[in-house]
């Protein structure tokens, strides 16, 4: 008689209730690494671009602690802002691009099927969730209908309207003729003159900061209180639920 090779024991503190759960709870690939390397880009992207852009429009009073000619805080201030905006810009080609050759959840950004009736129906049941209303949420594989929503409002619209605007006005700096004035120059015109355009560029400025507070609010709510997974799903790719029911 052969001896067996015993089988892989879950650690000691593993109790029968554990084991039922781990038999529960499957995961399913949801975002590819790019999407996922797009996000945590962006995210540090905005945040540099909403520091050094509130520096741009509210100089703090100890920058003026020598001549400018000793000094160059608000050159380098800019300059980050800057960059940042044209590796967003690039950032945001780059995502479009994937959203063609990559898979069905790459393009859930870049629409909102208004014309389907379940999504209307889904929508509402996550206002009542997030209300408190609602006593439980429902499972997605990719964005809540409310998610959707937002991020394609805020991220696809706003982030499209913040790089139009911003290089609208690097399109001055650049000079009459630059490649930034031909192609974003116009934009400028079209508001009335450049100071508008320092407002409107601000303005959705906040809009932005709003959206970031909202967005890690409810994904840290949903990691804590819906039955999948939030947070790591961004880095690891892998939608986890927590139970086995079908919807």
């Amino acid at each position: 008689m052969t001896e067996t090779t015993p089988v892989q024991q879950l650690a000691d503190d593993a109790t029968a209730e554990d084991i039922d759960s781990i038999r529960t709870r499957t995961s399913v690939f949801v975002y590819e690494w790019p999407v996922r390397l797009w996000h945590w880009v962006n995210a540090a992207l905005i945040t540099l671009l909403i520091g050094t852009g509130w520096f741009i429009a509210s100089p703090l009073p100890s920058m003026d602690f020598a001549e400018a000619t000793f000094q160059f805080v608000m050159g380098y201030n800019r300059f980050i802002h800057f960059a940042c905006g044209q590796l967003l810009t690039v950032a945001s080609a780059a995502r479009i691009y994937w959203a063609f050759v990559g898979n069905h959840h790459a393009r859930q950004l870049f629409y909102v099927p208004v014309w389907r009736k379940t999504w209307w129906h889904e929508m509402f049941h996550e206002l009542k969730w997030y209300a408190f209303i609602a006593k439980t949420p429902k499972k997605y594989v990719g964005h809540n209908p409310l998610a959707q929503m937002a991020m394609f409002f805020f991220m696809t619209i706003g982030l499209t309207f913040m790089l139009a605007t911003g290089w609208a006005l690097y399109a001055e700096g650049a000079g009459q003729g630059s490649l930034p004035d031909l192609a974003m120059g116009w934009l400028a015109a079209l508001v009335g003159n450049t100071q508008i355009l320092h407002s409107i560029h601000h303005l959705g400025m906040w809009f932005i900061v709003i959206f970031m507070m909202i967005h890690i609010y409810a994904a840290i709510r949903e990691d804590i209180m819906s039955r999948q997974s939030m947070v790591s799903t961004m880095i690891s790719g892998h939608r986890t639920f927590k139970d086995d029911l079908p919807e």
